[in-house]
């Protein structure tokens, strides 16, 4: 229990030199490993890739012969 005590005041000590912004980060960061839940990460960075290329897409996805998939 001795080295979690040390390593937990070197943490601590890191965390307290840190800027407000920077901790809220660490937070989210400690949240997601006490949830274990990196899948819904991966999943918002993968929506969020995928809605920043729409726009590149856009003219490709747009055209009169693709026109009838949007249908389906």
């Amino acid at each position: 229990m001795q080295a979690n005590s040390a390593i937990e005041q070197r943490v601590i000590e890191k965390i307290r030199r840190l800027f407000p912004e920077q901790m809220l980060q660490v937070e989210e960061f400690i949240d997601s490993l006490n949830t274990g839940n990196t899948e819904n990460e991966d999943l918002d960075i993968t929506f969020a890739f995928s809605k920043l290329s729409e726009t590149a897409f856009q003219k490709i996805w747009d055209n009169p012969d693709d026109a009838e998939y949007d249908k389906l």
